[in-house]
């Protein structure tokens, strides 16, 4: 695939960021438009490596075609290269930009050199797609009288609904917010997905046949078993949204809140008024601690910088990352490595220092005029101890901590469960609902569950790989059998 020799004449060069103290005084997304001399020479560095791992079990969770678009992109055929990406993949816009691209941590060049830039090239395919017209919603050309109800419009729900809809049979999502997207609209901030990404996406399927319900909270605004016995099958897609909390005194105090609160709050604002009703938790000159150093905690620390925060610090209980593979992290596992995301430069360029303190546990909040004013926290030391790594507190090591405002970015232990509890969904034994990856089905008939309130917390692009399974196993519980892909076999499915 590619230039033959091409991994070994070009290096890696990835598309830049706008420049980082430029765009912290916005809320546009963070991305340049890419050169398409040097898209086609990212392309080229694709290598003939006979097995592409970036197809691997370590690589895409949905079977991407990389080596086949790299190479199109290479030779300059866009339209192609969007029909091979779009016959595994329903919102490449939506992994281009928030996937962290484990295809790239299992490409066989990166053995030995940094890999290829994929997650760039997808980004540009389906841009360059949109821009030129090509991508297409089209209702099906025989509807099968079937219906199918799903609750939830985050990545998995709507990759199910679109999925399904193409095999037929109508489809009702049905979101509990004011606004179609679930994660994509209100968990990832505008920067990183421009919501008029999400919308458009949506508006196209809609256009379809899909009919979406905004402010439906199953359970509370609509009786979840007349849902169920109103269709002839039920998807959950509620994703996992019960949050990590901090047991720890002080909590209760004004100035605490979990991470999704202050994201979503905030990009409600943005999109309602600009950010000019208020309605939103400010971080302008207040000293900022986020609690977790995930993807969530960095959105955190993005958006506290576009607010104008005095001060950003981010908590990591877990020891600072190498630079490269340890040995017990081989190729092509997930490299676990130290990255330094965007919002880690905009604070590194706006206040001179890298925000991320290591190994540190939180002991408790402090009060100042019933808000919190600071927190006290201290060092930890991780040790292999029979094989597991055991937290050890270093002695005299607590340190008091100014903080105005603390977010919590601790991760998700799983779905709620009022929805599941009405219709006797069983729960298993890390609090998801009860469902096989591959039917997708719950011990109830007729419901199934996918995405991250069945896996747990998790990326778009597994959603995404759920979403698509779920949507074959219900079009075979409605049919008897189904046309549509399934995971792992995408290389011998029908476009989409």
């Amino acid at each position: 695939m590619g230039k033959p020799t091409g991994f070994l004449e070009y290096p890696r060069k990835s598309v830049p960021y706008r420049e980082a103290l430029a765009r912290i005084g916005d809320f546009d997304e963070i991305y340049t438009p890419p050169a398409e001399d040097a898209l086609k020479i990212q392309g080229s560095r694709c290598m003939d490596c006979g097995v592409p791992f970036c197809q691997s079990d370590h690589g895409c969770p949905i079977d991407n075609l990389i080596p086949e678009w790299n190479d199109l992109v290479y030779q300059g055929r866009w339209r192609e290269a969007l029909d091979r990406l779009h016959r595994t993949n329903n919102f490449p816009e939506f992994t281009g930009r928030t996937c962290p691209a484990p295809c790239e941590g299992a490409c066989v060049l990166g053995i030995t050199d940094p890999a290829v830039t994929i997650k760039n090239l997808e980004n540009a395919i389906i841009d360059r797609g949109f821009a030129e017209g090509w991508v297409k919603h089209e209702a099906p050309a025989q509807r099968s009288g079937k219906t199918v109800a799903i609750v939830g419009s985050g990545p998995a729900g709507l990759a199910a609904a679109d999925q399904l809809n193409r095999a037929g049979h109508a489809v009702t999502v049905y979101e509990r917010d004011d606004r179609i997207g679930g994660l994509l609209m209100y968990g990832i901030p505008n920067m990183k997905l421009d919501k008029a990404l999400v919308e458009r996406r949506v508006n196209l399927m809609r256009d379809a046949g899909v009919e979406f319900v905004v402010n439906a909270d199953i359970g509370k605004t609509h009786d979840t078993a007349e849902l169920r016995e109103g269709v002839d099958a039920l998807l959950l897609a509620t994703g996992a949204t019960r949050p990590r909390d901090l047991p720890v005194a002080g909590r209760e105090l004004d100035g605490v809140h979990f991470a999704m609160e202050f994201l979503t709050a905030n990009t409600r604002s943005l999109l309602d008024s600009g950010l000019e009703d208020g309605k939103y938790i400010s971080a302008k000159d207040k000293n900022v601690i986020v609690i977790g150093g995930g993807d969530t905690g960095a959105d955190c620390i993005g958006t506290a910088l576009r607010h104008g925060c005095k001060s950003v610090v981010n908590f990591e209980l877990l020891e600072q990352p190498p630079d490269a593979r340890a040995a017990d992290n081989p190729w092509p596992t997930w490299p676990k490595i130290l990255r330094t995301d965007y919002a880690h430069e905009e604070a590194i360029a706006k206040f001179g220092a890298d925000p991320r303190a290591y190994a540190i546990v939180t002991k408790t909040l402090i009060e100042n005029g019933g808000s919190v004013g600071g927190l006290t926290a201290a060092r930890v030391d991780w040790r292999n101890e029979q094989g597991r790594l055991e937290m050890h507190e270093i002695a005299d090591s607590e340190q008091q901590w100014q903080a105005d405002l603390v977010l919590l970015a601790m991760g998700f232990l799983g779905p709620e469960t009022y929805v599941s509890g009405a219709l006797g969904v069983s729960i298993d034994e890390r609090s998801n609902y009860r469902a096989e990856h591959g039917s997708f089905a719950t011990d109830v008939d007729g419901v199934f569950a996918a995405g991250d309130c069945r896996r747990g917390q998790s990326l778009v692009v597994w959603a995404i790989n759920e979403g698509r399974g779920a949507a074959r196993a219900i079009d075979e519980f409605l049919c008897g059998s189904s046309r549509l892909p399934a995971p792992g076999l995408s290389l011998g499915a029908t476009a989409p």
